[in-house]
């Protein structure tokens, strides 16, 4: 009996990890094929990963009131593990674009506030030692200032004005005092899940590249690349530490950089985290077939993204991988097919992306039925 390994990152906009690999369990289990599946859904520090960590890891969850991305208080959690010296946060939980209306989206005025103070509660309530802090999902290009303010950095034009912690004003940031910077943000270790190698600024930067999926025009994506820019030449002046160069720093409309710069965030590959911590490679080991996939598998995948990650993994122990996506490319590039052993697109028949989008689930089912027969077939001909 073969054993089939379905560990799908999320599709993005559609379906959450868990119910996409359910959806391909559930293809399985209705085509001819005798195996046996384990759903192993993955994360990379987008959306949902922090979820998943608190699923595997048995976390307690403890919910609070803080600020929404446009200021209005919204309920998020985090979640304990580890006897309670870890604190998993989600960005997108507190910051995430998910709690905006597409009208509402306007990343000069978000800001990241709220999930400064989810970090805050639990270093002050909870006394936690660690931050896993997952960055996907959130409505903002703030570099990261709103979090940093919640957690008592200020920041202040030429003439010594205090500024509201929101692109729009902090484009003409002067001076930055993070002497009262909360100490136990000092005495703790942060690190952030990254999913994307973005740099902070430029064409590939946090406002070119994510402000245009969080709502900006293309004369907003000018402001928010001013600001960062403005943002990292002061930060460098304070700190030494250069936020344009950091890996990594882009993520999360360059809140990465931020934290790194001016809260000590250690910035680290966020598959590699997740498969490290929940025993995936463990599971791996005793699978015939590996099954992962996203929305889309291209070249951007193999920058930090699950599907990659777990992929690699499966090459190192000689197991077959099949990734499977709504889009994959016509021609995949050498690297690409390095790592997966056959793509397979979803998406049946002419549809638009809406479409597409709302079928994510039956067309996941109906692919993993159709595999599941060629593996029959291709069992009982061997």
């Amino acid at each position: 009996m073969l054993h089939i390994l379905i560990a799908p990152n999320a599709f993005k906009h559609s379906l959450d990890a868990r119910r996409a690999a359910e959806a391909l369990h559930k293809g399985f289990s209705q085509s001819r094929l005798d195996c046996r599946t384990t759903l192993f859904p993955i994360g990379d520090g987008g959306d949902g990963t922090c979820k998943l960590l608190h699923e595997k890891l048995a976390g307690k969850l403890v919910t609070i009131t803080v600020s929404g991305p446009l200021g209005k208080p919204v309920e998020a959690s985090f979640s304990l593990v580890e006897d309670g010296k870890t604190a998993l946060i989600e960005m997108a939980d507190a910051s995430g674009i998910r709690l905006i209306k597409k009208e509402e989206q306007n990343p000069l005025q978000a800001n990241s506030r709220g999930t400064g103070e989810l970090i805050l509660h639990a270093l002050e309530q909870y006394k936690v030692e660690q931050i896993i802090l997952g960055m996907g999902g959130s409505a903002t290009v703030d570099g990261g200032c709103g979090m940093l303010h919640a957690l008592g950095v200020r920041f202040f034009d030429q003439r010594g004005k205090e500024l509201e912690p929101i692109p729009e004003r902090l484009q003409y940031v002067e001076r930055i005092d993070s002497s009262e910077l909360n100490k136990s943000v000092l005495n703790s270790n942060i690190k952030i899940l990254c999913d994307v190698e973005n740099l902070l600024l430029g064409e590939e930067g946090a406002a070119h590249v994510f402000g245009p999926q969080k709502g900006a025009s293309p004369a907003q994506v000018k402001i928010l690349d001013k600001f960062l820019r403005q943002l990292s030449d002061v930060v460098l002046k304070v700190t030494r530490k250069n936020m344009a160069d950091v890996a990594f720093g882009g993520t999360a409309g360059g809140a990465a950089a931020g934290m790194y710069a001016l809260a000590g965030a250690q910035l680290v590959n966020g598959i590699a985290y997740f498969l490290q911590k929940t025993g995936f490679e463990e599971v791996i080991k005793t699978t015939d077939w590996l099954i992962t996939g996203e929305g889309s598998i291209d070249e951007q995948t193999l920058s930090g993204k699950a599907p990659a990650g777990v992929a690699w993994l499966a090459k190192q122990y000689g197991i077959p991988c099949i990734g499977i996506a709504g889009k994959v490319p016509l021609e995949p590039s050498s690297a690409i097919l390095d790592i997966f052993d056959v793509l397979l697109p979803i998406n049946h028949g002419n549809m638009s992306l809406a479409e597409a989008l709302v079928n994510t689930e039956q067309n996941l089912l109906r692919t993993a039925q159709a595999l599941g027969n060629v593996l029959a077939y291709n069992n009982k001909n061997n």
